[in-house]
């Protein structure tokens, strides 16, 4: 099938989804198939397993409800500031990360994002400690179109998203992101041919802490508070899981893999319930207690049976039997 037509498919179904789903999830998975995306540009195109990326999703998001709820500022200005913060952190993170390599270069990204943890933990007033910050409001967007309907926040988010994956394929598909896939594959040819890889790799690591940020920003804007659950690392540990489920290095894999893993966390004891009533299987009702059990028995048989992800396992073979074809 031609990638472009594969693309207006899928945009189609989203822009029918909330007439069939509730627009609140439905936004929910919006900004998490952003986060994978903006994961899978760092370790997919790049070779960088970070660790710490629950610190840009997770800040963004305090520093954007503040921003709304705190200090009144428009709503796309709440965005943007919590963006600024997740691209600050990345170059603070990224600069001390990036000349190391490996397990080096992701546990020093681990350890920093842990920092950012704490941080938050004891923040006080600004992150509300465990108690998280409550109420954010949601505002206009650009003054005019009012985010209290569910259905328009899922619009305005769906056309941001669209945005921020067309950025990732225009980033991918540039001079740019060919020496990142150089330096992925290869990264002592790469310093051969005379590019400065550091500077590469740390401009890769900011552009994805900021759309990481912009997918937690969002996050804030679409469920109105921010947790500490959002700067645990167990959240850099999810958007890894989704990204290698969907398929590492591939566009819309991320997307597939975010897409799964919330909705098995947010649907599983729903589809249980429904399970038991059409089979009569009592035991069916108890599944949703067993969330992490079921995750992590996709993930193994993923890694055993789709260790492309399924995106990627779905390219090959269709390149193969289009060769054969051929």
């Amino acid at each position: 099938m031609n990638k472009n037509i594969g693309y207006l498919i899928a945009l189609a179904i989203a822009l029918a989804a909330p007439f069939v789903g509730y627009p609140v999830f439905l936004s929910k998975l919006l900004c998490f198939a952003l986060f994978a995306c903006a994961f899978n540009l760092l370790i997919g195109f790049t070779g960088l397993l970070s660790f710490g990326h629950a610190a840009f999703f997770g800040m963004s998001g305090y520093v954007a409800g503040n921003a709304l709820k705190h200090w009144g500022w428009p709503t796309e200005l709440g965005l943007l500031a919590g963006v600024a913060a997740g691209a600050v952190i990345g170059l603070v993170m990224g600069a001390l990360a990036i000349r190391r390599q490996g397990i080096y270069f992701s546990m020093i990204t681990l350890a920093l994002a842990q920092m950012v943890y704490f941080g938050a933990l004891r923040a006080g007033d600004f992150t509300g400690g465990e108690d998280g910050l409550q109420g954010v409001p949601r505002g206009k967007f650009l003054g005019l179109i009012d985010l209290a309907n569910d259905t328009t926040l899922y619009f305005v988010l769906l056309g941001i998203c669209v945005l921020a994956f067309a950025l990732i394929v225009r980033i991918v598909h540039s001079p740019f992101g060919q020496v990142l896939k150089a330096i992925k594959e290869n990264e002592p040819r790469a310093i051969s041919l005379g590019y400065d890889v550091d500077r590469y790799k740390l401009l890769a690591f900011v552009l994805s802490a900021s759309l990481a940020a912009l997918a937690g920003a969002s996050k804030t804007l679409v469920l109105g508070f921010e947790t500490l659950t959002d700067v645990h690392w167990t959240m850099s540990g999810l958007v890894i899981l989704m990204t290698l489920v969907g398929g590492m290095g591939t566009l819309a894999g991320p997307m597939l893999g975010a897409i799964i893993i919330i909705a098995l966390e947010n649907k599983l004891g729903d589809w249980g319930t429904l399970l038991a009533e059409v089979t009569g299987i009592g035991w069916f009702n108890t599944i949703g207690e067993a969330v992490n059990m079921v995750v992590g028995l996709i993930f193994i048989i993923c890694v055993l049976l789709f260790r492309r992800g399924i995106i990627g396992e779905a390219i090959a073979w269709f390149g193969h039997n289009g060769k054969k074809s051929a």
